[in-house]
Order: C-alpha cells, then structure tokens, then sequence
C-alpha cells in the first residue's frame, strides 16, 4: 500500500507534509497482519475485548485528569486500537452477512452522523448559539430514533430516554437521564428525591446539574482530594514515628485538622 503523504495534489506538485491520518492505514495493515499471525490476536472476539475498551478508557480518562498530556497520547491509541480491533473483527464475517463491518464503516457512520447532527456547520441552518445546537441535536436524534424503530417493524413512538446505557456508573447514568429529560421539556423540579433507596443520591446529582456542573467529574475530584488528604495526614503520623494504622480516632482527626480543608 502505497503511502497517501507521496501523494500529489491536482496541479501534480507534491505535498510538502503528510496528510492528516495517513498513518491510520499503516494501523488497519498492522491489524491485519495480528489476526492472520498472531494467536491471541487472532483468537479475540467482540465479547472477549470488551472489557479492554472499558479499561483503556479510564486509563484515559484519567490521564486527562492527571493532566499528563504526553501520556494522552499513548492512552488515545489505546483506545484506538480498540476501534480497528473490533472493526478487523467485523470485517471478517462473510459478505452479505448483516453483522459484518469495516473500519470504513465505522467511520461513514460516524461521519454520516456529524454531519446530520451539525447542520448549522455542513447545513444551511442558522443557530443563534449553544442551547440552540443542543435543542438541535436532541430533535434530530429523536428522529433518527423514531426512524430506526419504524424500520425495524415499530410504531416510530420512542421516549425521550431511549439510547441512555444503564451500563454506565450510577452517578452518570442519573445526570445522563435528568439532563435528557429536562433538555426535551421535563420539568426540572420534577426531578427529586422520590423516597426510596438511593432518592436522596439522585436529588445530589439534581443540585449539581442545575449549577451546570458534571456530577461524575465533581464527585471524582472530590475522592482525589480525599485520598490526597488521607495520604497527607498519614504522612504527617510517620513523620512523628505513629503507623497510621494504629491511630487513634483522637490522633486520626488531628493529624487531619493538620492537613487543612
């Protein structure tokens, strides 16, 4: 395969740089080559990597937590490989067969849908900012959803929380329905405490969705400055000879009063 930054523009001058993503094909050959000659690459199936796509992405997401951007950028490949891996995957089921896809595939999808979604930018819609976008792209998934229950034998009737996966961590999840809801007319002081398990949970995500924040990466920031805190006071008890271990609860809130906060 021929290698795109050779490649020459319409006046037949060659380019002077790359282009972008020209190394994505070199990847796809690589993947290849791991499933033809590779045995536990080659043994993989979409269940068995699953759990991989999960990991890399919060080693991700932490990176971007850490700040560590050098680091981002081995972690984003990860997860990039996840995306040709499962494609490769795909690709090798027979043609004709309904579960067979490409990494071409994957990517028309997604193009087809930023597209659609964005018509304010490859459109000729008009938008006066970003709660229009918004207003937007939820009318437009609920008619993409409505359309793909109505070709799949349906009334086309859908809700406005079908596509939130319940897979995802509870804290989320409950931001991710609330915000759904309120974004296509829910009332907002609907959303509340309704008594039972966890009720009281859910209304904390409620306060901090209606002060514009993210519930899960608050609540993530807040066990990071408990953890530091925890390490510091434990810190400070050997610096003075104690084994954190065997503080007392007196000896445990001094040292933490010490840690501030």
């Amino acid at each position: 395969m021929s290698d795109p930054s050779e490649a020459s523009d319409p006046a037949g001058t060659e380019r002077s740089a790359p282009v972008p993503g020209h190394r994505l094909l070199r990847l796809v050959e690589v993947m290849e080559t791991l499933r033809r000659e590779c045995p536990w690459d080659s043994s993989q199936t979409h269940e068995s990597l699953a759990k991989y796509l999960i990991q890399e992405s919060y080693e991700t997401l932490e990176t971007i937590e850490d700040g560590d951007y050098p680091q981002l950028r081995e972690e984003l490949g990860d997860v990039l490989l996840q995306v040709v891996f499962h494609s490769a995957i795909g690709a090798e089921r027979p043609e004709g067969d309904p579960a067979r896809f490409t990494v071409d595939d994957v990517a028309d999808a997604i193009i087809d849908k930023m597209t659609r979604r964005h018509p304010h930018v490859f459109g000729g819609a008009d938008v006066s900012g970003t709660d229009e976008v918004w207003s937007n792209w939820e009318a437009i998934k609920a008619a993409e959803r409505s359309a793909k229950a109505k070709a799949g034998g349906g009334s086309g009737e859908t809700s406005v929380l079908d596509g939130v996966p319940f897979a995802q961590p509870a804290v989320l999840l409950a931001y991710e329905l609330q915000k759904r809801a309120v974004r296509n007319g829910f009332p907002a002081d609907l959303v509340g405490d309704d008594g039972a398990e966890g009720g009281e949970l859910f209304t904390a995500v409620a306060a901090e969705r209606d002060q514009g924040r993210d519930p899960e990466t608050d609540l993530r920031l807040a066990a990071r400055r408990f953890d530091a805190r925890v390490r510091a006071a434990e810190a400070a008890a050997r610096a003075d000879g104690h084994e954190p271990r065997e503080l007392s609860d007196e000896q445990w809130r001094e040292y933490w009063s010490k840690t501030g906060g």
